[in-house]
Order: structure tokens, then C-alpha cells, then sequence
């Protein structure tokens, strides 16, 4: 549901304190072409430059990127810290964890609620806490290419941003009929 609430207190922030991306990039954040930050996702203020991001990666909402840890603080009085980078084609699923000092190379998907601790090779789909290999990035998307000859396909038109109709929902939800579907 749409959080008119949030939503403006977000443009406020964005007015007051202008786009994070821009700010964290003046503050050394390295990051290549067409990166996508989805609503609520951390990047470590504190030690972004320790991050370095390629080129067309998308962090979907509140994905958390640590470069440092504090929980050697008490017990050694030093804190850990560790460079974090996320090669190029990377897809970042909702509320994964990337923690300080991991590699992630190209072409690489991290499931929904991962906890990265290890470097991830290029071109492999990972998940889970922590997140283990499950696929070649190549053959899962293999198969949900076949996946999508079977169920129903909408437009740009059912999204929110072109404010989708309730009529257009009951529509999708109808011709989901295995519960899954794709949109562009």
C-alpha cells in the first residue's frame, strides 16, 4: 500500500539534504553507471569509502552494505573494517546483508534476506544466511525464461508508478492462476 506519510517525508529529506548517492560519492563512494538504490537501503556512512559498486547494479529495498564492525570494539578496542565490492550486473535481493570485506564478482544475484560474509564468484545466484551458491546466475536465468512461456506477462501499466487500477489487480490476480506472473 502506498504511505503518503512516507513518501513526503522523503522528499523532504531529499530537499533538506539533497540525493544520498551524490553525497555518499562526494564522501568516496565509488560506483559505476546506471546504479539503482532502492527506498531504505544502508550504505555504511560511516566507512563509504570502503565501498566500490560496478556498473547496472540494483539494491532493491533496505539491502544493508557494512564496511566496518564494531563488535571487535569492547573486547579489542579496535574496530574491524574491511573494503566492500560489488562488481558489475549485480542484483541485490530486499534485506540481504553485505558484510565488510566481501568481494562480489560480476553477474551475480543475491537472493531476499541474504547474509553475504564470503566472497561470491562471478556469475553464480546466492542465498540464504549465510549465503551459500545455488545456481550458475546463467541457468536460473534460463529457466525462468522458459518459466515465463507458461504464465501471463503484463505491462508497464500494472505498476504503481503508472498508477495501476484496482480493476487491472483483480485482473493480474486472475490470470495468475500458478501464483506467478512477470511484468515488465
Amino acid at each position: 500500500m502506498f504511505n503518503v506519510t512516507k513518501y513526503i517525508r522523503d522528499w523532504i529529506k531529499y530537499i533538506i539534504y539533497g540525493d544520498p548517492v551524490t553525497n555518499h560519492i562526494k564522501r568516496g563512494l565509488k560506483v559505476g553507471k546506471n546504479f539503482s538504490m532502492l527506498e531504505d537501503v544502508v550504505l555504511d556512512h560511516s566507512h563509504i569509502f570502503h565501498i566500490e559498486i560496478g556498473d547496472d547494479v540494483t539494491m532493491a529495498p533496505r539491502v544493508h552494505v557494512l564496511a566496518h564492525d564494531a563488535s571487535t570494539k569492547h573486547g579489542l578496542g579496535y574496530t574491524r573494517i574491511g573494503k566492500v565490492t560489488i562488481g558489475s550486473r549485480v542484483f541485490i535481493g530486499a534485506s540481504a546483508i553485505i558484510l565488510p570485506g566481501v568481494v562480489i564478482g560480476d553477474d551475480v544475484i543475491v537472493g531476499a534476506g541474504s547474509v553475504v560474509s564470503a566472497d561470491v564468484p562471478s556469475g553464480y545466484l546466492v542465498a540464504g544466511n549465510p549465503a551459500a551458491i545455488i545456481s550458475k546466475t546463467e541457468k536460473y536465468l534460463s529457466r525462468k525464461r522458459d518459466e515465463m512461456k507458461t504464465v501471463p506477462r503484463f505491462g508497464q501499466e500494472y505498476t504503481y508508478g503508472a498508477r495501476v487500477s484496482v480493476e487491472q489487480t483483480e485482473e493480474m490476480n486472475a490470470k495468475m492462476k500458478t501464483r506467478i506472473g512477470y511484468i515488465v
